[in-house]
């Protein structure tokens, strides 16, 4: 794929106005000092908030990334306030249209409504890269968009740690499962798996709720099961922040030797928590790579016409016999 010629240089016009992103987005543009002509493709990574641990970590291996390969391509960086925050990833889609970017790679808040802002992202001669979070492959085909997906196999991931749970209970036991957000692929694979994990294993689901990857949600939704299910054995969190708030109103309750908690994403805070057995498992689908292997695609994409597969990323159960 050849660059335009319009592509190849970012005046310091550009530079500034990508500065000046909205206050709720972190943006860093690594790269040659402004003003000076800039031949090196430009790559735009948007996540989703930087306030979970997992986008910062992914953030920080990108950079990294860069800094080693500084003479490929230049990294511009940007997240978003909170994990449902569309609105705001939209607006960072159109300023990197605006920008003149040669690719961006996306973690997408939502699987379905972000193709449209991606699709014109595509007409103007964007490459698209997808990681994370998969986009709806019917809408995709509806707005005639071609975005390869560049991450782990959420279902197998969640089947993995909802195995290793369902060994330390017995059958006939509930648990519940604490959902992402329901739009979101990667939620609905998720739970998917855990659902999958406890039939197999004869334990009862007595509820399954969406805590929208947000912490202080899960603390609320956690503390209203445990009255409505006095006997519950586990909770099943489809991200770590959620895990988080799920062990905090399990000690509030004093439940915390009665109930087992599991999570997905292999934040550090919740390494501690394994550490400490309070979490019992989590899934690794290492953040701090999977940002460096949509960027590789996206410059190999740049650099030929060949159309890139999906490609699937390590996904890996993290129990404490798997810590330090």
């Amino acid at each position: 794929m050849k660059i335009p010629a319009a592509k190849l240089v970012v005046t310091s016009a550009a530079v500034i106005c990508l500065v000046c992103l909205a206050a709720c987005s972190d943006s860093q543009q690594t790269g040659e000092s402004i003003g000076e002509e800039q031949e090196r493709p430009v790559l735009a990574l948007i996540m989703k908030s930087l306030a979970n641990e997992f986008f910062v970590t992914m953030a920080d291996g990108a950079r990294t990334h860069q800094t080693s390969h500084d003479d490929e391509y230049q990294l511009i960086v940007n997240g978003i306030k909170n994990e449902i925050d569309l609105s705001q990833q939209v607006a960072l889609i159109d300023q990197m249209i605006a920008s003149g970017v040669d690719a961006i790679v996306i973690a997408p808040a939502d699987s379905k409504a972000i193709v449209p802002a991606l699709a014109r992202a595509s007409a103007a001669g964007i490459v698209i890269v997808n990681i994370d979070n998969r986009l709806d492959g019917e809408i995709l085909k509806e707005y005639g968009l071609k975005a390869p997906f560049v991450g782990p196999d959420n279902f197998r991931g969640a089947e993995v740690v909802g195995q290793y749970l369902a060994a330390q209970l017995d059958q006939g036991q509930e648990v519940a499962i604490l959902e992402g957000v329901p739009t979101a692929y990667n939620s609905q694979r998720r739970t998917a798996g855990f659902n999958k994990a406890m039939d197999d294993s004869g334990l009862i689901v007595v509820s399954q709720q969406s805590a929208q990857w947000d912490q202080t949600s899960a603390v609320v939704i956690t503390s209203a099961i445990l009255v409505q299910y006095p006997d519950l054995a586990a909770i099943l969190c489809a991200n770590d922040n959620m895990a988080l708030g799920a062990v905090a109103a399990v000690m509030q309750a004093g439940k915390s030797d009665e109930i087992q908690i599991i999570g997905f994403d292999n934040i550090s805070a919740v390494q501690n928590l394994i550490r400490e057995k309070s979490v019992l498992a989590t899934v690794d689908q290492h953040a701090d790579l999977l940002a460096v292997y949509g960027i590789e695609y996206a410059l190999a994409a740049i650099s030929s016409d060949v159309e890139l597969a999906d490609k699937a990323t390590p996904v890996d159960l993290v129990t404490i016999d798997d810590l330090d």
